[in-house]
């Protein structure tokens, strides 16, 4: 978790979701939607801005103000650009999930970097039931894809929902195996398919699973996008499997943040001559269980009660504040000694906080004052630099 203060506002969403009681009027929704696509807006400023100003329309009509340290004049989002974005959702025949809808993922939104807004067709119980992620090598041996297929369709069988990314290789074959009992989670927008190979796949997951995507309609997918991608894997997931990867792979990504979010990591061994089984050794040799199949991965799932078997862990520097204290933070206290202390080297906020002597809050605030105006930019593990 991101922070005792995101936790208790997590729990609260989840009452809120569990009581029917996150319904948004249009203004609102449309409001949400600006806010997420406003320049440097992130998971993490989202949510604080809700928390300071009570509602997006709110924080829209504040985000000049905060982000006029920037060189230019802070503007949110085009309203045009919003009004295209909402209609070419509807032309894809998708839809949008806010972060405190009931239709939420709820593993999901218990992740720190959690998208606040997502867009999806198919199958929305889906994101409700038991899952597993499965992810690999794009350039997987036949065995590993067979495997892979196996996998999943013994999963599926036990009652679970495979969640993988639609990549070649392992991923494909993960949503092949359990179709239809999967969710595909694209790097793209909803209505681009990637790779072009798998069009026909992903239009299936859509008519039959249930296919997600955090970036916008028309949105091809880009470097950092995939990275963006695995956090919704791990994070939908209670586990996931690692079937065939290298060293510094995608697939080892998705593990980490499997492991990050408390969730199991698993693993299948391979032969130490190929480097497609060098990722996967790894991860076992650091932690990671080590299944043989289906049944393996089924029994760890089944029993997984919030502390998991595999001590796989990369543990992730969180502050711990109250958003609440954020309603009473002047934006502009103590932003120049923060950023004094910053340099483009990542460094936790704890760390800023125990240096500053600042409150969590303040510094908090200080922090998403200069994201706006583009000074610095937020790491893996709740850390930043400057730009």
């Amino acid at each position: 978790m991101e922070n005792g203060g995101q936790a208790n506002r997590g729990q609260a969403e989840r009452g809120q979701a569990e009581r029917g009681e996150s319904k948004l009027s249009q203004a609102e929704a449309f409001a949400r939607i600006r806010l997420l696509r406003s320049p440097r807006i992130g998971p993490v400023s989202y949510h604080q801005l809700l928390a300071r100003f009570g509602n997006a329309a709110a924080a829209l009509e504040a985000l000049p103000e905060l982000g006029s340290r920037g060189k230019q004049r802070y503007a949110p989002a085009p309203i045009g650009k919003i009004e295209s974005e909402i209609e070419a959702v509807r032309a894809a025949g998708a839809q949008y999930l806010f972060h405190d809808s009931p239709d939420y993922p709820a593993l999901l939104r218990e992740i720190s970097s959690a998208p606040p807004i997502v867009t999806c067709r198919g199958r929305l119980e889906l994101a409700h039931t038991p899952s597993a992620a499965i992810v690999g090598a794009r350039n997987a041996s036949a065995a590993a894809i067979r495997l892979a297929r196996e996998f999943a369709a013994g999963l599926a069988q036990a009652g679970f929902t495979v969640v993988s990314g639609l990549a070649r290789g392992i991923d494909g074959a993960a949503h092949e195996g359990a179709m239809p009992a999967t969710i595909g989670v694209i790097a793209s927008g909803i209505d681009i398919a990637y790779p072009s190979q798998h069009a026909e796949l992903q239009e299936q997951i859509a008519n039959e699973g249930l296919l997600i995507a955090e970036q916008p309609p028309g949105v091809e997918p880009r470097g950092p996008h995939f990275p963006s991608r695995n956090r919704i894997i791990a994070g939908i997931a209670s586990g996931t499997v690692v079937v065939e990867a290298a060293p510094r792979s995608g697939s080892l990504i998705t593990a980490r943040l499997a492991a990050e979010a408390g969730r199991e990591v698993m693993a299948i061994p391979g032969s130490p001559l190929d480097t497609r089984s060098q990722g996967c050794n790894q991860l076992i040799r650091d932690g990671a269980v080590l299944v043989g199949a289906a049944e393996d991965a089924i029994e760890l799932l089944e029993t997984f009660t919030g502390e998991p078997r595999s001590t796989y862990r990369v543990a992730e520097e969180v502050s711990d504040f109250d958003y609440a204290d954020l309603e009473e933070v002047d934006p502009r206290e103590g932003a120049e000694a923060i950023a004094q202390l910053l340099s483009t080297a990542p460094i936790a906020i704890d760390e800023l906080i125990r240096q500053s002597g600042a409150s969590a809050a303040s510094v908090h605030m200080a922090l998403l004052e200069m994201e706006l105006a583009g000074e610095i930019e937020r790491h893996d593990g709740g850390a930043v630099g400057l730009t």
